[in-house]
């Protein structure tokens, strides 16, 4: 996710695209292009929208018949979800990390109450549509495509926008890391022509601490896709991205950094 997430989907490879055919090769090949310009968005309409209906989902909340712990993972997304757009809709204080030589940028800031976030903000020659049903239709398969991602698992889904799920890394170069995984609330939601993905680490009985597994956490982490204002053919692509490994700071951002510009 991303990732992720998925949610780690800037870690796509070509070569495990090749044999795809169709729409879903073309999402994800978009996801992995060469990315035709940088863009910065201001605090805009779909912030104000996206937390209004979030209002308005949670007043619903208690008119459904869901149990308390159901209720809990429902309120951790949208919690995930509204901690995101609060630092996306700040544009102050954040670090270039990385220029890449077409101009992708990879954007890095310390947060009192998070530690590191990296933002990536680029614009993609796809349709949000494609992408957001690569991303959350397709979840469980990204482990097909994406090399930084060995498996993902949806342990439940609860309603339309809200699941639970177990995401197993892949190997880092040589190793250095050492198996990690992550048991997540995921939100997905969709509000006129944008979509949000959101997550953060949580806890769920049915999937405890594995054997010579260490438990990552991660969150709040946050993909928006929308139109791109100038075509809306293309995709405004923003990945707000928080991950603790578990290891040494020492590593941390190197070694997320390595798996932005995979």
């Amino acid at each position: 996710m991303l990732p992720a997430t998925f949610k780690l989907c800037a870690g796509i490879s070509y070569r495990h695209v090749r044999n795809m055919t169709g729409l879903r090769k073309t999402a994800v090949v978009a996801i992995n292009q060469e990315l035709k310009k940088i863009s910065g968005p201001g605090p805009s309409a779909w912030i104000s929208q996206v937390r209004r209906r979030s209002s308005l989902l949670s007043s619903r909340i208690e008119e459904k018949p869901y149990s308390e712990v159901d209720l809990s993972y429902i309120k951790q997304g949208e919690e995930a979800l509204q901690k995101a757009i609060s630092i996306l809709s700040n544009q102050e204080g954040w670090k270039t990390e990385i220029v890449a030589a077409n101009g992708d940028k990879v954007l890095s800031k310390v947060l009192p109450d998070v530690g590191k976030v990296f933002k990536l903000e680029v614009v993609m020659d796809q349709a949000p549509d494609s992408l957001y049903g690569e991303l959350v239709g397709n979840m469980e398969q990204m482990g097909e495509w994406n090399p930084s991602v060995k498996k993902v698992k949806i342990l439940q889904k609860i309603g339309q926008d809200t699941m639970v799920t177990h995401e197993v890394a892949a190997e880092t170069p040589g190793n250095i890391v050492g198996p990690r995984d992550f048991v997540s609330v995921r939100c997905a939601k969709r509000r006129g022509s944008t979509c949000f993905l959101a997550g953060m680490s949580t806890h769920y009985p049915g999937m405890p601490e594995q054997k010579g597994v260490v438990r990552a956490e991660n969150g709040p982490t946050c993909i928006v896709l929308r139109p791109n204002a100038e075509d809306p053919r293309k995709t405004k692509f923003t990945w707000l991205l928080s991950i603790d490994l578990k290891v040494r700071e020492i590593y941390t951002g190197t070694l997320w950094l390595t798996v932005l510009t995979y």
